[in-house]
């Protein structure tokens, strides 16, 4: 097990225990053991170096998972930028906003996709690189950053407007690596199968966590569960991560025994598993530990649920995972009695530097930890409403704010009605979500109008928007709710929907 050593490192000091001839990734390239990462994590930081960029300048991928994509999280750092990845899922609009909101000056990609971009979606002063344009002879060795010196910027929905960047420090990202790599017991006999975006904490933070441990990653792009099976079974993969939507479809796929039996670690974010889904994720993977894991990205992650808990306690979110301080406060700030609801507060060294660019909105997350933390300083305060147990464990009573929780995804009501009123087809619309088993939440748009426009809408969304915020469904009404302040009535329409 990876010692918990405190005192956080530039994250491109990363991989921490790989011997050099040990492999470090496994993609469609091949191997490439730890040295050839180290080379190619210097020679990418050499020609970012020599790009002309100031220190602090933000360096934007829209990558799949390559190995260009792979290496950028510790390279751009090491050339004193900031890494800025986007979701390859996104589409035009989203990508924009993200490139003029950080300000990039450079935005990692490919042929394909730069060509989807118009010529006003790339801010003036953003230069556009394909991947393969990226490569030096030489190799600038490890930096010697400070800690606190901004790293990335990870964009992040909220309940209202677009993607907000949240700012995270080489010590978040060193921190939450050597956190998770000792509580999963990671080791470098474990070889990682890496699902989940790079752009998504939780992603970033599997493949950090695997190097720091010595331990191999693939990465894998897929598009059905039959090609996770495929890929656990080719690569003998002992560890999976993954969010609920998924291991509904992974129970449903056809699994071999001996390759179900591979898997020793199994671990889940972006969503509370439910009874039935422990029961049969147990089932299908007796041989695997099962990780059920809190987050929010303002704080990469707050609880985990240790294995032999599990089924004890289904419904829990666990306790703190190491270097974090988690406890719950009573709306006037004092601490919660254990069995009181209140709001979770996180604090600690894993707590994120604000958004970007944003003070107002950091302000109202971003608040003085409650003097009865011991960490003090800046904590999180996450919206999210729960309880703690007399064992000590934390349960989630619910979210405070609008966010629709789908397939794994923190998706802004905001951003989709924005989307669907911009093509003027409606006047009116609200997004919401409902419960829905196998994504968590489905996403419906309550819309004005007599449903003729339905057709087109629904075929400009799916240029606009990516696929994991499409509408599933849409109710037409003559005309919508108002609450007293004449907005539109967001519980009636709720009520309406899923009555």
């Amino acid at each position: 097990m990876i010692p918990l050593d405190p005192i956080p490192r530039p994250i491109d000091a990363l991989p921490l225990r790989g011997a050099s001839d040990a492999v470090a990734l496994v993609d469609r390239a091949g191997a490439l053991d730890f040295a050839g990462l180290e080379m190619l994590t210097g020679r990418t930081a050499a020609w970012l170096a020599a790009a002309g960029l100031k220190p602090g300048d933000r360096v934007a991928s829209w990558l799949p998972k390559t190995r260009m994509a792979c290496v950028l999280p510790m390279a751009a750092p090491r050339a004193g930028f900031v890494h800025v990845p986007i979701n390859p899922m996104l589409k035009h609009a989203q990508v924009a906003h993200i490139l003029g909101d950080s300000g990039a000056s450079v935005l990692v990609t490919q042929a394909t996709r730069a060509g989807t971009l118009a010529a006003e979606d790339v801010p003036a002063g953003c230069r556009v690189v394909f991947e393969d344009e990226v490569t030096a002879e030489g190799a600038m060795p490890p930096s010697v950053a400070d800690p606190d010196d901004l790293a990335a910027i990870l964009y992040t929905s909220g309940s209202t407007g677009r993607p907000k960047g949240v700012m995270l420090s080489h010590a978040n990202l060193w921190l939450g690596a050597i956190s998770v790599a000792h509580y999963l017991k990671l080791s470098p006999e474990d070889r990682v199968l890496g699902v989940l975006p790079l752009s998504f904490d939780y992603g970033q933070n599997q493949l950090f966590s695997t190097w720091a441990s010595g331990a191999s990653y693939a990465p894998l792009d897929y598009l059905t569960a039959r090609d996770v099976v495929k890929a656990v079974e080719r690569l003998e993969v002992t560890t999976l991560a993954g969010v609920p939507p998924l291991w509904v479809q992974l129970l449903e796929a056809e699994w071999p025994v001996e390759t179900a039996m591979r898997l020793r670690r199994l671990t889940n974010s972006g969503g509370a598993l439910t009874p039935r889904l422990v029961r049969g994720l147990r089932e299908r993977f007796p041989q695997a530990d099962l990780y059920p894991m809190y987050g929010l990205t303002e704080a990469f992650r707050s609880t985990y649920l240790p294995p032999d808990l599990v089924d004890a306690h289904p419904d829990a979110m666990g306790k703190a995972i190491p270097f974090a301080e988690v406890g719950i406060a009573r709306a006037d700030g004092s601490r919660a009695d254990p069995g009181e609801a209140g709001e979770l507060v996180h604090a600690g060294p894993l707590v994120a530097q604000g958004y970007w660019r944003d003070a107002e909105r950091s302000a109202l997350r971003f608040r003085d930890a409650p003097t009865w933390m011991a960490s003090g300083g800046k904590a999180v305060w996450s919206g999210d409403t729960v309880i703690a147990g007399a064992d000590g464990l934390f349960l989630f009573v619910g979210r405070d704010d609008e966010m629709i929780k789908s397939a794994g995804n923190r998706i802004s009501p905001t951003e989709i009605e924005e989307a669907v009123l911009a093509g003027g087809e409606v006047a009116e619309a609200v997004a919401l979500g409902v419960k829905d088993e196998r994504l968590g939440q489905a996403i419906v748009v309550v819309v004005r109008g007599d449903g003729s426009a339905e057709p087109v809408l629904r075929e400009r969304l799916r240029r606009d928007l990516p696929s994991f915020m499409q509408p599933g469904r849409y109710v037409w009404r003559e005309e919508m709710p108002r609450n007293a302040n004449g907005k539109l009535d967001r519980a009636a329409l709720r009520e309406d929907v899923t009555s």
